[in-house]
C-alpha cells in the first residue's frame, strides 16, 4: 500500500495545485472543466486498502498503474 508520502509526491508531480496547507494538504486539479480534490495527511503512514480504493477512484480517478507511473 502506499504511503501519504507517496500520494503527497503524486499529487505534485501530476500537476495537482497544494491550495490549502493546515493539518492536512488540500490539493486540487482542473482538467477539461472538471475539478478534483483530494486530502493527504501528514501522517507518514501506509493508506488502508479500502481508503487508498476511494482515493483512487473517487478524489483521484486514475488507475494504479498512472499511480505507479509518477510516484
Amino acid at each position: 500500500m502506499p504511503s501519504w508520502r507517496d500520494l503527497r509526491r503524486f499529487c505534485e508531480r501530476d500537476g495537482w495545485n497544494l491550495y490549502k496547507d493546515t493539518d492536512h494538504y488540500f490539493y486540487e486539479k482542473i482538467e477539461n472543466d472538471i475539478k478534483r480534490k483530494t486530502k493527504v495527511s501528514k501522517g507518514s503512514g501506509e493508506i488502508g486498502p479500502g481508503l487508498w480504493k476511494k482515493i483512487l477512484k473517487q478524489q483521484l480517478q486514475v488507475t494504479q498503474e498512472y499511480f505507479n507511473s509518477k510516484k
